[in-house]
């Protein structure tokens, strides 16, 4: 069922993305632009899927989100338990798992997961060096040898979003989708965020990668200790398209602490509202302030309550957001920011990872020029009404 808005573009931002579309930057964009609760401009610009099928992109469309799991699923998780006791930010994660209590890693706090101070490396092929045993995740992530001594250096760890997630499962005793869907998806009536998009809604999600996952081969390919143990893995050569791009999540079952949501532009900016004082619906308007709290002052990297501060040297967010802003992106091409100060949300979905062949592009300059002109168009909004 439709759930298109009735709502205008804006010219100069949907000229940006149309320009970089046929730029082969990406295939499609869909944006949506809200202030202070009401949603001012959005726009659907693109194909959803260009191989092995047609389909335009629409407001409606459902991107995988990639990254965005991050903030929006394990991060918001994350801050209700803290709320509820359940969870403490200093707590050592050897608390809840006797795997990294004999190793380097026993140090290493909830907080240090959320900020990325943990150390633990960027990313690891899990689905290789398990040898396919879901069930030795944890022990091989508590095996890896840490890259930075805890709490002295940000380094964006996947890994470490992936532990958040399995601390939320033995918390509460249920997988990490079935507590996203009873704790943020049904009390927000959201119809279109979900893991594990079934068959018959496939032609509603934009596709991912063409054929397979290559860009992950190619990432494995060029370590030395990996290549003869990917000699003998099955790796998926059809289109990703309706599942998971991130290998790690699609190893994991489809949903992991790291990856694996979907979403559209409009039910995103649903719980992006959910991280600002004047309209979560689901946190106690006080602990919106964590996150756009620097929590990492002094480090390489602003970072707060699992956010990106726009104080970030080199940050997406442009020169037009707060420096106390927050924001996240996704592989696939997605992002959201929040300018908390005034109450402004900033959505980004493309596909850039489809119908495009090694390497993809680069498209920080144009999530930047998508905020600088966004925010413009907002501020002329706000003169004309006060004439």
């Amino acid at each position: 069922m439709s759930t298109e808005l009735n709502i205008t573009y804006d010219k100069s931002v949907s000229a940006l993305l149309r320009e970089r579309i046929s730029a082969g930057d990406f295939p499609s964009a869909v944006y949506l632009v809200a202030a202070r609760g009401e949603v001012m401009m959005a726009d659907a610009l693109g194909d959803a899927v260009r191989e092995p099928e047609h389909h335009p992109a629409s407001l409606d469309t459902i991107y995988d989100l990639a990254s965005l799991t991050k903030p929006l699923v394990t991060g918001l998780l994350t801050a209700l338990f803290v709320e509820r006791n359940e969870l403490r930010l200093d707590a050592a994660v050897s608390y809840y798992f006797s795997e990294f209590s004999p190793t380097a890693q026993s140090t290493i706090s909830i907080g240090q997961l959320l900020t990325h101070t943990s150390g633990l490396p960027a990313w690891r092929p899990l689905y290789i060096i398990t040898g396919g045993e879901r069930e030795r995740t944890l022990s091989v992530i508590a095996e890896q040898p840490l890259e930075y001594a805890p709490g002295t250096r940000v380094l964006y760890s996947d890994l470490g979003f992936s532990t958040l997630g399995l601390i939320i499962e033995k918390i509460t005793g249920a997988s990490l989708a079935e507590v996203a869907r009873r704790e943020i998806f049904e009390p927000l009536a959201l119809s279109r965020t979900l893991f594990n998009p079934p068959p018959e809604m496939q032609r509603e999600v934009a596709a991912s990668e063409s054929a397979g996952n290559a860009y992950e081969r190619e990432m494995c390919a060029d370590d030395d200790d990996l290549r003869q143990a990917m000699i003998s893995r099955e790796w998926r050569a059809h289109p990703i398209w309706g599942e998971v791009h991130d290998g790690n999540a699609h190893f994991l079952g489809g949903a992991a602490g790291h990856a694996g949501l979907f979403s559209t532009a409009q039910e995103v900016c649903s719980i992006a509202r959910q991280f600002l004082a004047g309209s979560t619906e689901l946190l106690v308007p006080r602990t919106c302030a964590l996150f756009r709290t620097n929590m990492t002052e002094g480090l390489n990297e602003a970072r707060s309550f699992g956010w990106q501060l726009a104080a970030t040297q080199d940050s997406t967010a442009g020169p037009a957001l707060a420096p106390d802003s927050f924001g996240h992106l996704g592989f696939t091409g997605t992002s959201c920011w929040i300018d908390s100060a005034r109450e402004r949300i900033f959505v980004l979905l493309t596909n850039r990872t489809h119908a495009h062949s090694l390497p993809f592009v680069n498209i920080n300059g144009v999530r930047r020029s998508f905020h600088t002109l966004a925010s413009a168009a907002l501020n002329r909004i706000n003169s004309a009404g006060e004439k």
